[in-house]
């Protein structure tokens, strides 16, 4: 068995990048480089957070400064990349509201992008994907700890929540096992943590030691903007792949990183993509870039993992 699995973070098609997609059709967000690199994989999986609607309005509840939408033709932007699978189990998911959630699933099905973590009900938003790369099969799970107010009920639309605070609940336990047992490879992408941190949280921590030992083949995390460092079969965070935000210049959310994680029967090998993020637009980063996400790279993966050989090896195209 072997697979390779490009790993995008945080994917933001709304707002100033769904303007350009208006003003410029939706082809261009991603410079050849980057289409390059997510070519080489097998299986293409990133988190998109927005919805992908033209109906709707913003969700009422306090403290939600944003609200991402994405017009339909956002769609191609993620064909354009070969993405296979994307999960929606995130803090805007339902951005705009049950119709606009139920239209994002439709319109990602017609493009024939698999999703997990979000759904008409809880069950359908706790329903991994399957996804096949020559002889090998991978399960997808998603999940988020938050918003709590998203969370899918028996019989309402939502996102898999998952209040990670409180370690990580038997039924997603046990269907990690069953999944294990029965699929070759099983990727879990939560949605944990706060924004803009440079490091997981001790809870973080834990649960992904948790989903490891429940037997989950690669842990891909997202949510803090920022990447942060690898350790072994874990991805804490991915940061972000395309946004239309305002750059920290002391965290440097404009640097980042996409991943290609290659499985085999015997272990996980990671290659790192640093990737610069311009307004709507996103690119291989070079030079100084380059060099910025290199050092930062090696020192988060030193913090958690200081008796190891280095970061993840840079893929040097």
């Amino acid at each position: 068995m072997t697979v390779t699995i490009a790993l995008g973070g945080d994917t933001m098609l709304g707002r100033g990048v769904a303007e350009e997609i208006a003003a410029r059709g939706p082809y261009d967000l991603f410079d050849p480089g980057i289409r390059r690199a997510f070519a080489e994989a097998d299986l293409r999986v990133l988190n998109l957070e927005c919805c992908v609607s033209d109906r709707g309005r913003p969700w009422d509840a306090p403290g939600r400064p944003f609200h991402f939408r994405a017009p339909p033709a956002a769609v191609a932007a993620l064909t354009t990349l070969g993405v296979d699978c994307v999960t929606l189990a995130n803090n805007h998911a339902l951005d705009y509201g049950h119709d606009a959630l139920s239209d994002t699933l439709d319109h990602l099905r017609r493009a024939g992008i698999q999703t997990v973590g979000a759904g008409r009900n809880q069950a359908e938003a706790r329903t991994p994907a399957v996804l096949k790369a020559g002889g090998t099969t991978v399960a997808v799970v998603g999940l988020t700890d938050h918003p709590a107010d998203y969370a899918a009920t028996e019989d309402t639309p939502g996102v898999a929540y998952v209040p990670l605070n409180d370690g990580v609940p038997a039924w997603l336990t046990s269907q990690i096992q069953g999944l294990s047992a029965r699929y070759d490879v099983v990727l879990v992408t939560p949605h944990w943590g706060p924004n803009m941190t440079t490091e997981p949280l001790p809870y973080i921590r834990e649960s992904a030691a948790s989903l490891l030992e429940a037997g989950a083949t690669l842990v891909a995390g997202h949510s803090a903007h920022v990447f942060h460092g690898v350790d072994g079969r874990i991805l804490y965070d991915l940061g972000d792949l395309i946004d239309d935000y305002a750059r920290d210049e002391t965290l440097r959310n404009d640097l980042g990183l996409a991943f290609l994680a290659t499985l085999t029967g015997t272990g996980v090998d990671i290659k790192a993509v640093p990737l610069a993020l311009e307004y709507a637009h996103t690119r291989r980063a070079e030079g100084s870039e380059r060099t910025w996400i290199e050092n930062r790279l090696r020192e988060a993966c030193a913090a958690l993992t200081p008796d190891r050989d280095g970061p993840p090896q840079e893929d040097p195209r």
